[in-house]
C-alpha cells in the first residue's frame, strides 16, 4: 500500500514538473480524439444496413453480410490488386530516395547552398495535388504538352500519357516522389544532426574517406529512424492517398487507377452505399494493422528496434 502511494506521488510530481510540455501536447490530443477516435463509432455501419430515416443506431444489424458481399465481387479483387501493387511500387522506389537525398545534403560543405537546396526540395510539398495535376496536364498533354512537343520534334507520334493505363503507375510514382521526397528528408536530417560530430572528426584523423564516413557513421546513426519509418510505410500500404489518385484518374486508366480510397468514395458518396463503403474502408484498415504488427514482429526477430 505504501509503495503504491509513493509511486502515485512520483507520477504526480513528474506530471507537475512537466506540466507545460503536456499543456503543449493537449491540442494534438484533442485533435486526434475528435477527428480520429470519435469517428470510429461510425465503423458499426459495416455491420448494419444503414437507413437515413433510422440513423446509425436505428439501422438494422446485418452481421457480416456486407463483408460476404464484398468478397464475392470481382471488382474488389481488382481494386485490392491495384492498391497493393501501387503501394509496393512506391515503397521500393520512393522509400530509399529521401535517405539518399539526406546523405547528399549532409555532405554539402557550403551552408548557403545547402539551405537553398533544402528549400527547393521542400517547396513541392506545399503545392496541392490539384495544382500538380494541372502541371502534369501541361507537361503531358498530347496536343500542347512539353513532353509530346519534344517527341514530335524527334519525329515520333504524340502519346496520351494521362489517358493510358500503362503509364498511370509510373506517373503516380514519379509525381509522388517529386512532391514528398524532399519533405521526408526532414526526419532523416534530424537523425543525422543527433550523431556525435566527434565521430566524424576521429574517422577523418584515422584516414577514413568521405564514403567510409557515410557508410560506417552516418548510415548506422540513422538506422533506427529508417527502420521505424519503414515499418510505418509497410503498415500504410493500403493507403495510396485519395487526392493524387483522384486527380490523375479518368475513365481510360480506371482499370489500374481504382484503389480503395476512390472505390470507397464512389460507393459511399456518389452511390450513397454508406454501409458497403464503410466495409471497404474497415477492411483496408484491418489489413494495414495486420501488416504493421507483422512487420514490427519481424523487426524484433531480426534484433532491430521496432515501434513498440
Amino acid at each position: 500500500m505504501i509503495q503504491n502511494v509513493q509511486k502515485n506521488r512520483g507520477w504526480s510530481r513528474y506530471f507537475w514538473m512537466n506540466r507545460y510540455l503536456y499543456f503543449l501536447l493537449l491540442p494534438c490530443l484533442v485533435y486526434f480524439i475528435i477527428f480520429h477516435y470519435v469517428p470510429m463509432y461510425g465503423l458499426i455501419l459495416a455491420f448494419k444496413d444503414f437507413k437515413f430515416s433510422r440513423g446509425i443506431v436505428g439501422s438494422p444489424w446485418v452481421g457480416f453480410e456486407n463483408f460476404k458481399y464484398l468478397f464475392s465481387l470481382d471488382t474488389f479483387y481488382r481494386v485490392l490488386g491495384n492498391s497493393l501493387f501501387l503501394s509496393i511500387l512506391r515503397l521500393f522506389i520512393f522509400f530509399p530516395i529521401p535517405i539518399i537525398l539526406t546523405l547528399l545534403m549532409n555532405e554539402i560543405p557550403l551552408l548557403s547552398f545547402k539551405r537553398i537546396a533544402q528549400t527547393l526540395l521542400y517547396l513541392p510539398y506545399f503545392i496541392s495535388w490539384v495544382v500538380i495535376g494541372g502541371i502534369l496536364v501541361n507537361l503531358l498533354s498530347p496536343s500542347w504538352g512539353i513532353v509530346n512537343n519534344f517527341i514530335k520534334t524527334l519525329g515520333g507520334e504524340p502519346v496520351f500519357f494521362l489517358g493510358s493505363a500503362q503509364y498511370f503507375r509510373g506517373i503516380a510514382v514519379v509525381s509522388h516522389i517529386w512532391k514528398n521526397a524532399g519533405w521526408d528528408t526532414i526526419i532523416y536530417l534530424a537523425a543525422v544532426a543527433s550523431i556525435d560530430p566527434e565521430l566524424y572528426q576521429a574517422a577523418t584523423i584515422d584516414g577514413a574517406s568521405r564514403l567510409q564516413r557515410i557508410w560506417y557513421i552516418t548510415i548506422p546513426g540513422i538506422q533506427g529512424t529508417v527502420i521505424i519509418l519503414l515499418l510505418l510505410s509497410i503498415g500504410n500500404l493500403m493507403n495510396n492517398g485519395f487526392e493524387q489518385i483522384f486527380i490523375l484518374q479518368n475513365g481510360s486508366n480506371l482499370a489500374v487507377s481504382e484503389v480503395f480510397e476512390t472505390y470507397t468514395y464512389r460507393l459511399g458518396i456518389i452511390n450513397g452505399r454508406f454501409s458497403f463503403a464503410t466495409t471497404v474502408g474497415l477492411f483496408g484498415s484491418v489489413v494495414g494493422f495486420v501488416l504493421l504488427i507483422s512487420a514490427n514482429a519481424a523487426a524484433k526477430l531480426l534484433g532491430k528496434e521496432g515501434i513498440f
